[in-house]
Protein backbone atom coordinates (compact mmCIF):
# COMPACT_ATOMS: atom_id res chain seq x y z
CA UNK A 1 0.00 0.00 0.00
CA UNK A 2 1.25 3.46 -0.87
CA UNK A 3 0.06 6.99 -0.04
CA UNK A 4 -0.40 9.26 -3.05
CA UNK A 5 0.80 12.85 -2.94
CA UNK A 6 1.31 15.55 -5.54
CA UNK A 7 4.99 14.63 -5.58
CA UNK A 8 4.59 10.89 -6.29
CA UNK A 9 1.31 10.93 -8.24
CA UNK A 10 3.09 10.58 -11.60
CA UNK A 11 5.61 7.93 -10.59
CA UNK A 12 3.51 5.75 -8.28
CA UNK A 13 0.07 5.99 -9.88
CA UNK A 14 0.48 6.85 -13.57
CA UNK A 15 3.80 5.12 -14.29
CA UNK A 16 3.20 2.43 -11.67
CA UNK A 17 -0.02 1.35 -13.39
CA UNK A 18 1.94 0.69 -16.57
CA UNK A 19 3.39 -2.40 -14.88
CA UNK A 20 0.37 -3.63 -12.91
CA UNK A 21 -3.11 -2.36 -11.99
CA UNK A 22 -3.31 0.25 -9.22
CA UNK A 23 -6.49 0.73 -7.21
CA UNK A 24 -6.69 4.27 -5.82
CA UNK A 25 -8.79 4.67 -2.67
CA UNK A 26 -9.88 8.30 -2.19
CA UNK A 27 -10.81 8.79 1.46
CA UNK A 28 -10.87 11.31 4.32
CA UNK A 29 -10.30 11.12 8.06
CA UNK A 30 -13.82 12.31 8.89
CA UNK A 31 -15.52 9.77 6.56
CA UNK A 32 -17.09 6.83 8.41
CA UNK A 33 -17.68 4.61 5.32
CA UNK A 34 -14.07 5.23 4.31
CA UNK A 35 -12.92 3.65 7.56
CA UNK A 36 -15.14 0.63 6.85
CA UNK A 37 -13.81 0.16 3.32
CA UNK A 38 -10.13 0.71 4.11
CA UNK A 39 -9.49 -2.57 5.98
CA UNK A 40 -11.41 -4.51 3.31
CA UNK A 41 -9.13 -3.14 0.59
CA UNK A 42 -6.01 -3.82 2.62
CA UNK A 43 -7.02 -7.46 3.20
CA UNK A 44 -7.78 -7.90 -0.50
CA UNK A 45 -4.39 -6.49 -1.47
CA UNK A 46 -2.80 -9.24 0.65
CA UNK A 47 -5.19 -11.88 -0.71
CA UNK A 48 -4.38 -10.98 -4.32
CA UNK A 49 -0.67 -11.39 -3.54
CA UNK A 50 0.79 -8.58 -5.62
CA UNK A 51 -1.59 -8.78 -8.56
CA UNK A 52 -2.60 -5.17 -7.93
CA UNK A 53 -1.27 -2.27 -5.88
CA UNK A 54 -3.44 -0.44 -3.37
CA UNK A 55 -2.89 3.31 -3.27
CA UNK A 56 -4.59 5.72 -0.88
CA UNK A 57 -5.25 9.42 -1.39
CA UNK A 58 -6.50 11.75 1.37
CA UNK A 59 -9.09 13.97 -0.33
CA UNK A 60 -8.46 16.79 2.16
CA UNK A 61 -4.68 16.77 1.73
CA UNK A 62 -4.60 16.39 -2.06
CA UNK A 63 -7.86 18.00 -3.29
CA UNK A 64 -6.41 18.78 -6.72
CA UNK A 65 -6.30 15.11 -7.69
CA UNK A 66 -9.44 13.94 -5.89
CA UNK A 67 -11.57 16.73 -7.38
CA UNK A 68 -10.27 16.10 -10.90
CA UNK A 69 -11.10 12.39 -10.69
CA UNK A 70 -14.49 13.09 -9.13
CA UNK A 71 -15.37 15.43 -11.99
CA UNK A 72 -14.12 12.91 -14.55
CA UNK A 73 -16.41 10.18 -13.21
CA UNK A 74 -19.26 12.46 -12.09
CA UNK A 75 -18.86 11.45 -8.45
CA UNK A 76 -19.51 13.72 -5.45
CA UNK A 77 -18.97 11.46 -2.48
CA UNK A 78 -16.34 9.28 -0.83
CA UNK A 79 -15.05 6.66 -0.44
CA UNK A 80 -14.41 6.64 -4.16
CA UNK A 81 -12.09 4.04 -5.70
CA UNK A 82 -10.53 4.36 -9.16
CA UNK A 83 -8.74 1.59 -11.05
CA UNK A 84 -5.69 2.71 -13.03
CA UNK A 85 -4.25 0.56 -15.83
CA UNK A 86 -1.62 1.46 -18.42
CA UNK A 87 -1.42 4.98 -17.03
CA UNK A 88 -5.14 5.71 -17.31
CA UNK A 89 -8.18 5.66 -14.97
CA UNK A 90 -10.42 2.97 -16.44
CA UNK A 91 -13.17 2.23 -13.91
CA UNK A 92 -14.34 3.03 -10.40
CA UNK A 93 -16.89 2.51 -7.68
CA UNK A 94 -18.38 4.58 -4.86
CA UNK A 95 -19.20 3.62 -1.29
CA UNK A 96 -18.17 1.02 1.28
CA UNK A 97 -18.97 -2.06 -0.79
CA UNK A 98 -18.86 -5.50 0.88
CA UNK A 99 -15.80 -7.67 0.15
CA UNK A 100 -17.64 -9.83 -2.41
CA UNK A 101 -18.54 -6.83 -4.56
CA UNK A 102 -15.05 -5.33 -4.32
CA UNK A 103 -13.60 -8.71 -5.31
CA UNK A 104 -15.92 -8.84 -8.34
CA UNK A 105 -14.74 -5.36 -9.33
CA UNK A 106 -11.09 -6.36 -9.00
CA UNK A 107 -11.57 -9.53 -11.02
CA UNK A 108 -12.67 -7.44 -14.01
CA UNK A 109 -9.32 -5.66 -14.12
CA UNK A 110 -6.69 -7.68 -12.26
CA UNK A 111 -4.93 -10.62 -13.94
CA UNK A 112 -5.75 -14.02 -12.48
CA UNK A 113 -3.16 -16.04 -10.60
CA UNK A 114 -2.93 -18.50 -13.50
CA UNK A 115 -2.45 -15.68 -15.99
CA UNK A 116 0.28 -14.14 -13.86
CA UNK A 117 2.07 -17.48 -13.45
CA UNK A 118 1.89 -18.08 -17.21
CA UNK A 119 3.35 -14.63 -17.84
CA UNK A 120 6.26 -15.39 -15.53
CA UNK A 121 6.84 -18.69 -17.33
CA UNK A 122 6.79 -16.87 -20.68
CA UNK A 123 9.41 -14.40 -19.48
CA UNK A 124 11.55 -17.25 -18.12
CA UNK A 125 11.23 -19.05 -21.45
CA UNK A 126 12.46 -16.01 -23.37
CA UNK A 127 15.39 -15.71 -20.98
CA UNK A 128 16.20 -19.39 -21.49
CA UNK A 129 16.11 -18.91 -25.27
CA UNK A 130 18.48 -15.97 -25.01
CA UNK A 131 20.90 -18.28 -23.18
CA UNK A 132 20.55 -20.99 -25.83
CA UNK A 133 18.49 -23.34 -23.65
CA UNK A 134 15.85 -24.36 -26.18
CA UNK A 135 14.61 -27.40 -24.25
CA UNK A 136 14.23 -25.35 -21.10
CA UNK A 137 12.30 -22.71 -23.04
CA UNK A 138 9.97 -25.33 -24.53
CA UNK A 139 9.30 -26.80 -21.09
CA UNK A 140 8.45 -23.38 -19.63
CA UNK A 141 6.22 -22.45 -22.58
CA UNK A 142 4.41 -25.78 -22.37
CA UNK A 143 3.76 -25.13 -18.69
CA UNK A 144 2.58 -21.59 -19.43
CA UNK A 145 0.09 -22.81 -22.04
CA UNK A 146 -1.22 -25.48 -19.68
CA UNK A 147 -1.58 -22.92 -16.90
CA UNK A 148 -3.33 -20.29 -19.01
CA UNK A 149 -4.78 -21.91 -22.16
CA UNK A 150 -6.45 -18.66 -23.25
CA UNK A 151 -3.13 -16.81 -23.59
CA UNK A 152 -2.80 -16.55 -27.38
CA UNK A 153 0.63 -14.88 -27.28
CA UNK A 154 2.17 -17.68 -25.24
CA UNK A 155 0.60 -20.37 -27.41
CA UNK A 156 1.94 -18.64 -30.53
CA UNK A 157 5.46 -18.61 -29.06
CA UNK A 158 5.19 -22.27 -28.03
CA UNK A 159 3.96 -23.54 -31.40
CA UNK A 160 6.48 -21.36 -33.23
CA UNK A 161 9.39 -22.76 -31.22
CA UNK A 162 8.21 -26.34 -31.80
CA UNK A 163 8.12 -25.67 -35.53
CA UNK A 164 11.56 -24.09 -35.45
CA UNK A 165 12.84 -27.26 -33.81
CA UNK A 166 11.25 -29.44 -36.50
CA UNK A 167 8.62 -30.93 -34.17
CA UNK A 168 5.67 -30.56 -36.54
CA UNK A 169 3.48 -33.24 -34.96
CA UNK A 170 3.92 -31.75 -31.47
CA UNK A 171 3.19 -28.30 -32.90
CA UNK A 172 -0.07 -29.53 -34.44
CA UNK A 173 -1.16 -30.99 -31.10
CA UNK A 174 -0.42 -27.70 -29.32
CA UNK A 175 -2.17 -25.77 -32.08
CA UNK A 176 -5.30 -27.94 -32.22
CA UNK A 177 -7.22 -26.15 -29.40
CA UNK A 178 -7.08 -22.84 -31.30
CA UNK A 179 -7.33 -24.03 -34.90
CA UNK A 180 -10.84 -22.55 -35.15
CA UNK A 181 -9.41 -19.12 -34.31
CA UNK A 182 -7.19 -18.84 -37.39
CA UNK A 183 -9.72 -16.55 -39.09
CA UNK A 184 -9.81 -14.31 -36.01
CA UNK A 185 -6.20 -14.23 -34.79
CA UNK A 186 -3.80 -13.28 -37.56
CA UNK A 187 -0.71 -14.81 -35.98
CA UNK A 188 -2.49 -18.15 -35.66
CA UNK A 189 -3.27 -17.92 -39.36
CA UNK A 190 0.45 -17.29 -39.92
CA UNK A 191 1.37 -20.46 -38.03
CA UNK A 192 -1.19 -22.42 -40.05
CA UNK A 193 0.41 -21.22 -43.31
CA UNK A 194 3.82 -22.36 -42.06
CA UNK A 195 2.45 -25.78 -41.12
CA UNK A 196 0.77 -26.05 -44.52
CA UNK A 197 4.13 -25.33 -46.15
CA UNK A 198 5.78 -28.04 -44.06
CA UNK A 199 3.08 -30.53 -45.06
CA UNK A 200 3.53 -29.54 -48.70
CA UNK A 201 7.27 -30.12 -48.49
CA UNK A 202 6.96 -33.62 -47.00
CA UNK A 203 8.18 -36.30 -49.43
CA UNK A 204 5.27 -38.49 -48.32
CA UNK A 205 2.71 -35.83 -49.22
CA UNK A 206 2.49 -36.99 -52.82
CA UNK A 207 5.96 -35.91 -53.74
CA UNK A 208 6.62 -32.18 -53.47
CA UNK A 209 8.31 -30.81 -56.59
CA UNK A 210 12.06 -30.33 -56.45
CA UNK A 211 13.14 -26.72 -56.23
CA UNK A 212 15.27 -27.20 -59.36
CA UNK A 213 12.17 -28.24 -61.33
CA UNK A 214 10.34 -25.14 -60.12
CA UNK A 215 13.32 -22.98 -61.11
CA UNK A 216 13.14 -24.44 -64.61
CA UNK A 217 9.42 -23.65 -64.87
CA UNK A 218 9.99 -20.10 -63.69
CA UNK A 219 12.86 -19.61 -66.14
CA UNK A 220 10.52 -20.63 -68.95
CA UNK A 221 7.63 -18.47 -67.73
CA UNK A 222 8.24 -15.61 -65.28
CA UNK A 223 4.47 -15.45 -64.69
CA UNK A 224 4.17 -19.05 -63.55
CA UNK A 225 2.92 -17.84 -60.17
CA UNK A 226 1.97 -21.29 -58.94
CA UNK A 227 5.54 -22.46 -59.45
CA UNK A 228 6.79 -19.37 -57.63
CA UNK A 229 4.38 -20.00 -54.76
CA UNK A 230 5.32 -23.67 -54.54
CA UNK A 231 8.94 -22.56 -54.42
CA UNK A 232 8.02 -20.18 -51.59
CA UNK A 233 6.50 -23.02 -49.59
CA UNK A 234 9.64 -25.12 -49.96
CA UNK A 235 11.71 -22.16 -48.79
CA UNK A 236 9.38 -21.66 -45.81
CA UNK A 237 9.76 -25.32 -44.88
CA UNK A 238 13.53 -24.82 -44.85
CA UNK A 239 13.10 -21.60 -42.80
CA UNK A 240 14.74 -19.58 -45.56
CA UNK A 241 12.51 -16.66 -44.76
CA UNK A 242 14.08 -13.81 -46.72
CA UNK A 243 14.39 -16.00 -49.82
CA UNK A 244 10.71 -16.89 -49.47
CA UNK A 245 9.70 -13.23 -49.18
CA UNK A 246 11.83 -12.32 -52.19
CA UNK A 247 9.94 -14.94 -54.21
CA UNK A 248 6.61 -13.53 -53.03
CA UNK A 249 7.73 -10.02 -53.96
CA UNK A 250 8.33 -11.28 -57.50
CA UNK A 251 4.70 -12.42 -57.62
CA UNK A 252 3.40 -9.18 -56.15
CA UNK A 253 5.37 -7.02 -58.58
CA UNK A 254 3.63 -8.82 -61.45
CA UNK A 255 0.17 -9.43 -59.96
CA UNK A 256 -0.72 -7.88 -56.60
CA UNK A 257 -4.00 -9.77 -56.20
CA UNK A 258 -3.02 -13.20 -57.58
CA UNK A 259 -5.06 -16.10 -56.20
CA UNK A 260 -7.18 -14.06 -53.79
CA UNK A 261 -4.22 -12.05 -52.46
CA UNK A 262 -2.37 -15.23 -51.49
CA UNK A 263 1.14 -13.84 -51.99
CA UNK A 264 0.59 -10.79 -49.78
CA UNK A 265 -1.11 -12.83 -47.03
CA UNK A 266 1.75 -15.34 -47.01
CA UNK A 267 4.33 -12.54 -46.95
CA UNK A 268 2.63 -11.02 -43.89
CA UNK A 269 2.56 -14.45 -42.26
CA UNK A 270 6.32 -14.74 -42.65
CA UNK A 271 6.79 -11.30 -41.07
CA UNK A 272 4.72 -12.49 -38.09
CA UNK A 273 6.81 -15.63 -37.79
CA UNK A 274 10.25 -14.01 -37.97
CA UNK A 275 9.50 -11.00 -35.79
CA UNK A 276 11.37 -11.48 -32.49
CA UNK A 277 9.76 -10.70 -29.12
CA UNK A 278 9.89 -7.01 -28.23
CA UNK A 279 12.74 -6.18 -25.87
CA UNK A 280 11.94 -4.36 -22.66
CA UNK A 281 12.86 -0.68 -22.62
CA UNK A 282 12.53 2.16 -20.15
CA UNK A 283 9.14 3.79 -19.74
CA UNK A 284 8.38 6.24 -22.52
CA UNK A 285 10.81 4.63 -24.97
CA UNK A 286 9.81 2.70 -28.08
CA UNK A 287 11.29 -0.80 -28.55
CA UNK A 288 13.59 -0.93 -31.58
CA UNK A 289 12.33 -2.67 -34.72
CA UNK A 290 14.12 -5.76 -35.98
CA UNK A 291 16.09 -4.52 -39.02
CA UNK A 292 15.14 -7.46 -41.27
CA UNK A 293 11.44 -7.20 -40.43
CA UNK A 294 11.48 -3.42 -40.86
CA UNK A 295 13.26 -3.68 -44.22
CA UNK A 296 10.86 -6.27 -45.64
CA UNK A 297 7.84 -4.35 -44.38
CA UNK A 298 9.06 -1.34 -46.33
CA UNK A 299 9.57 -3.46 -49.44
CA UNK A 300 6.04 -4.82 -49.20
CA UNK A 301 4.58 -1.33 -48.80
CA UNK A 302 6.60 -0.10 -51.76
CA UNK A 303 5.33 -2.89 -54.04
CA UNK A 304 1.71 -2.86 -52.88
CA UNK A 305 1.38 0.92 -53.07
CA UNK A 306 3.20 1.34 -56.37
Amino acid sequence: MIDITLENFQSELIEGSMNQPVLLDIWAEWCGPCKQLGPVLEKLEVEYAGRFTLAKLDADKVPQISQQLSQMFGVRSIPFCVMFKDGQPVDGFVGALPPEQVRAFLDKHVPGADELEAQEQEESAQAALAEGDTEGALEKLQHAVATDPSNDETRFDYVKLLLQEGRLDDAKVAFAPVIAKTSLVRRFDSLQRWMDALDFAKPAAGGAPAIADLDARIATNKRDFQARFDRTRLLMADQRWTDAMDELLDILMRDKSWNDDLARKTYIAILDIIEPPKVKVADGQIPPDDPTVASYRRRLSSVVLS
